[in-house]
């Protein structure tokens, strides 16, 4: 799935080795390792641009409190300065989760990925992620707002990005039958076997209407760029970027476990890969994520609330 939900391997051609080694390490997290000094700075001018951003929202949200009156205006008021602070404090701890990701990546420089599309094969047929054309997934979670359904399809159309023809999958979310968002990722996979995560668009809704792209990339625009989603061979305490557009798409996976047992509403699933997925945008928004073979994704797990999207049907090609 995608990037608001919603990667190194022995066999790499010289030319990704290269790529991945010196511009996106997928390393083992290392212990007690100190951010670059280019990440310093770049962490800092993110922090202030929220917290200039947290203070923008601030100041429009007292204007328009103007527009009431008596414990309406108050509680607009205080309502707001709750939010500020908030704000103000994701933006400390998005400043610290950026530089020890970085570290712990031995990056030394901003990520920067270059792609060879003699690199990659056409199609994608990983075991733990098998995007065959017409395949479909149907996942549920029960959430505060209603049932969380969400179906992912793999869809015959592709796309090219850098150069790569890029397999397209598309994410749709709807709770209790009210779509809020349709997504196309886009994914391909290289000559090792490790599938890449291209870029997304994000369609999100509310009530019916487009309401923004937020999340939306693509690998090369902007200086967005490409992440690993999938490594060919896993193994435990993998590190790896999925995805990278400074302030918009910064997820990380990490391998966890190579042989867990799960059980879901379409049935038990044996040796799956285990892995812990976030993003220091939001530092507490992490996520376990079960793959087994031959299907794919059949859990999502939040660590610290135990609420589960799990997999309901599928169909396969």
């Amino acid at each position: 799935m995608n990037g608001s939900r919603r990667k190194y391997a022995i066999g790499l051609t010289l030319a990704v080795v290269l790529a991945v080694a010196a511009m996106l390490p997928i390393l083992p997290a290392l212990a007690g390792p100190k951010a670059s000094k280019t990440w310093k700075s770049v962490a800092k001018k993110l922090r202030a641009s929220s917290k200039a951003e947290a203070k923008a929202d601030y100041q429009l949200a007292l204007a328009r409190a103007q527009y009431l009156t008596g414990s309406d205006r108050e509680d607009a008021i205080d309502t707001a300065k709750e939010e500020f602070q908030d704000a103000k404090s994701i933006a400390g701890d998005a400043y610290k989760a950026r530089l020890e990701l970085a570290a712990d990546l031995g990056e030394t420089d901003l990520p920067r990925v270059e792609i060879d599309p003699a690199d990659f094969v056409a199609g994608i047929d990983h075991p733990l992620l098998p995007f065959t054309v017409g395949s479909t997934w149907t996942y549920e979670a029960q959430t505060d707002e209603g049932l969380e359904t969400i179906v992912v399809t793999v869809l015959p159309d592709t796309k090219v990005i850098m150069g790569v023809t890029c397999t397209v999958v598309r994410d749709t979310v709807s709770i209790g039958g009210e779509l809020i968002e349709d997504t196309l990722d886009w994914y391909a996979q290289d000559k090792a076997g490790n599938v890449w995560y291209m870029g997304e668009i994000a369609k999100n809704y509310e009530n019916g209407r487009l309401t923004d792209l937020d999340g939306s990339w693509e690998g090369g625009v902007d200086g967005a760029q490409p992440g690993i989603i999938m490594p060919a061979l896993p193994a435990v305490g993998d590190l790896y970027r999925q995805e990278f557009l400074m302030g918009e798409a910064e997820d990380y996976g990490e391998v966890l476990a190579l042989s867990e047992s799960v059980t879901v509403k379409a049935g038990t699933f044996n040796g799956c890969l285990k892995t812990l997925d976030g993003t220091p945008i939001e530092p507490d928004a992490t996520e376990n994520k079960f793959y087994a073979p031959g299907v794919g994704v059949v859990l999502e797990e939040n660590p610290e609330t135990g609420e589960r999207l799990e997999l309901v049907s599928s169909s396969l090609k």
